[in-house]
């Protein structure tokens, strides 16, 4: 193995949170209203980062707020809920196809492995169950009381780990862990799934499209 301890984004990474989202708001959508992909994912990026940059608050609330921006920006007639429809389906959002088998691969190859997310707590603890208990701990922005992409995840977890191991971070956004890890000096293979372009900041030091080209290039 290249390296003996990976972190790993959760949302956008190993769960498909694109999909979770615009199912949630194709389930929740009043009669009539806009819920296309397209639209709803371009609403919610646009929301998400900016709730995400001022005091901390829990990621629940983080999410009803997105979801009611999101579907102001929709013009929907009203958010069903107020938004509360989608932090309630996070727990729902699944695992991309190859992450299991992936994750199983380096944790047998003997993988040190560990979650750095912007969530709540007991929101991971949920999506935990749709995937291997392969995770020795996991870092939420619950804990350090901020979001990627400020240093607090990535400040915590060097101090967890040490300074004498092999620690590469997995993650599919740019914004929220590549730029803010390599500034760091943590090295960072980017999973790439959308084939959006790159951006400023980084580089990363890899670039593959599923997590099971990580785990290849890793010689699991």
């Amino acid at each position: 193995m290249r390296y003996d301890t990976l972190t790993f984004d959760c949302y956008g990474t190993l769960v498909d949170w694109q999909g979770g989202i615009a199912k949630a708001f194709a389930d929740a959508a009043p009669t009539g209203a806009d819920a296309s992909p397209s639209a709803v994912l371009e609403a919610h990026a646009a929301a998400e980062p900016e709730l995400q940059a001022g005091t901390y608050r829990s990621y629940a609330d983080v999410l009803s707020a997105v979801a009611r921006l999101t579907a102001d920006r929709l013009g929907w007639s009203h958010c069903p809920d107020e938004g509360a429809f989608l932090p309630a389906s996070l727990v729902h959002w699944r695992p991309f196809d190859d992450t299991a088998e992936a994750l199983e691969r380096l944790h047998t190859a003997g993988a040190r492995m560990a979650i750095l997310s912007n969530v709540d707590d007991d929101l991971l603890t949920g999506t935990l169950r749709h995937l291997p208990a392969v995770f020795e701990f996991s870092i939420t922005a619950e804990q350090v009381r901020s979001y990627k992409p400020a240093p607090a995840h990535f400040d915590t977890c060097r101090a967890r780990l040490g300074p004498s191991v092999r620690w590469l971070h997995v993650a599919q956004s740019w914004f929220h862990d590549v730029r803010p890890a390599t500034a760091l000096g943590i090295p960072v293979c980017w999973v790439n799934r959308t084939g959006e372009a790159p951006g400023s900041g980084g580089p990363p030091i890899a670039e593959f499209p599923t997590l099971a080209a990580v785990a290849e290039w890793l010689g699991a």
